[in-house]
Order: structure tokens, then sequence, then C-alpha cells
């Protein structure tokens, strides 16, 4: 098991990501249990996209699909790292919950994603400036610059956003500013970042014929950890099989036997893309 219950300074990552809204420590992980990672999400790629409702379009050729904990081998050792326990803890307090687990998969022909956050800023956000979120992702891959990299304004996490469509995506003439901001991560294998779903980012178009699968972890502030907007199952004896303290930061519900997931988290903006002339088109693909 790579993971511990040691915790860790991460007094610098704080500050970076609260001036940033991402933070990143790279080589958490050896590229071995990637190659695992990476096998078990193309793995849930296959067998979501053939059902009704497995997978949702987050833009053309590109996927999010959620999963269950006992989909990812490495469930535990991910949520025990000491980096992911201690950045929690630091940031959304001792009794964070983790919510959802699930991950992005761009394909060849994917576009530009419209500049976006993943939901509307609460007023935690922009009146007090607290984090109450976190979103932990590792890539399945080595990221090069064809293959469509994650692309982030840092400093917009605190961004009003209440006039914006769905508090989420600002008008276009809006964007410069976060253009002029951007900028392309390319993490390497074993690499992990958190950051708030608020910051202002967007998938970029890929050209590579390599999918570029990106697993992502959703934390959440204890105070506003709720069932109803997050349904993480897992069966009885996976359950009793975990560390209590893996246990009890998990927000979830068991039972006898799984079943598959329903897609909820539709982001409507981005199923359309941005044309490289910066258009959006009207049709929509599925």
């Amino acid at each position: 098991m790579i993971g511990t219950e040691e915790t860790i300074d991460v007094g610098g990552d704080v500050a970076t990501l609260y001036r940033d809204g991402i933070v990143g420590r790279a080589g958490a992980f050896p590229r071995e249990w990637v190659d695992t990672l990476r096998e078990d999400m193309m793995t849930a790629f296959w067998s979501a996209i053939q059902r009704p409702g497995g997978s949702i379009s987050r833009g053309p050729r590109r996927w999010y699909v959620e999963v269950n904990p006992e989909q990812i081998s490495g469930f535990v050792d991910l949520v025990t790292h000491p980096w992911v326990t201690s950045l929690s803890q630091a940031v959304l307090g001792d009794d964070y919950r983790v919510v959802e687990i699930g991950f992005d998969v761009p394909f060849q022909g994917a576009k530009d994603q419209p500049w976006h956050r993943d939901f509307a800023a609460p007023p935690s956000a922009y009146e007090d400036h607290r984090i109450t979120s976190l979103a932990f992702n590792l890539t399945g891959v080595d990221v090069t610059p064809d293959m469509g990299p994650f692309e982030i304004a840092p400093g917009t996490q605190f961004d009003d956003g209440r006039d914006w469509k769905h508090g989420m995506f600002p008008p276009r003439e809006a964007w410069g500013r976060f253009s002029e901001r951007a900028t392309r991560k390319f993490p390497h294998m074993g690499d992990i970042s958190a950051r708030t779903a608020l910051t202002m980012h967007r998938g970029t178009a890929h050209a590579s014929p390599i999918a570029r699968p990106v697993l992502i972890l959703g934390v959440v502030a204890g105070d506003i950890a709720n069932p109803e907007e997050h349904d993480l199952a897992i069966t009885r004896a996976f359950a009793d099989a975990l560390p209590g303290a893996v246990r009890e930061h998990l927000l979830y519900r068991a039972v006898d036997e799984l079943e598959p997931i329903s897609q909820r988290h539709d982001i409507e903006g981005l199923v359309m893309g941005v044309e490289p002339d910066g258009t959006t088109p009207m049709s929509k693909e599925g």
C-alpha cells in the first residue's frame, strides 16, 4: 500500500492553492501504479460508453465517467496518500469527505472547451474567499502538447460569476482575461494536482491518437457534504475491508451489489466545444 496515515507539512501548498487555485506534487505515485490506474480507467470507459447514461459528453470526442471506488484498484492508496490527506485536512478541515471519483478522457478530435468553472460559486467563495472543495487530478499518461493539455487561469477561483450563464460560463468578451493568465499543464505519470473547480479552466484541442485519461477525486468540507448531490456507493464487503480512517472520510452508502452508474453531473455548456475560429457550433455531439 502506498498511502499511510502520515501527516506532512503542506503549508506552502495551501498558500499556493489559495493564490493560484491549483497546486501540484510531482512523483507522488510510481509509474507502475499509474499503469494499472490507466487500465482501470479505460476498462471502465469502454464499459460505460456502451450503455445509456454510462458517460457524459464534455464536448466532441471528450467524455466524463463517474465510477465506483471498487473499479479503481488503487483507490485506498489514493485516498490515504499523505499529500492527499494532509492537504484535504488543512484546506477542508478534519471532517472532510471524499464524495466522488471519476475521470475525463479526450480522444483525437476533441476541441477546445469554453472557459468555465464546474459549478456556480457559493457566497463562501466570492465573499469569504474560502475553499470548500477540492478536485485531485492524476494523469494516466505523460502529457505532451498535442494531447489537449489542461489549461487553467490562476487566480480566478474567487471571481464572482453570478452574472455568468449558470454561474459557470463567462461571456466570450470576458475570455481575454483568462487567456492572458492561462497556463497549460504537462504532468507526468505519477504526478498529482489539487485545485478548486472554481478556478477558470478548460480542456484544449486534442490532436494525438493517444487518449489522455485523467482521474478526478472529489473531496469536500464536512459542513457542505450532501448525499443528495453525491452518491458514492460501495459494497458492504468493501466497506468492511477499508481502514477505519478511510471509511470515516467517505460520504457513501453501503450496498449488497453494485449497479452501473447513471451519470448525473451533466454540464450542458461543454457539449458543443469551440471551433478554431472561436465560434461555438450549434450542433451537439452526444
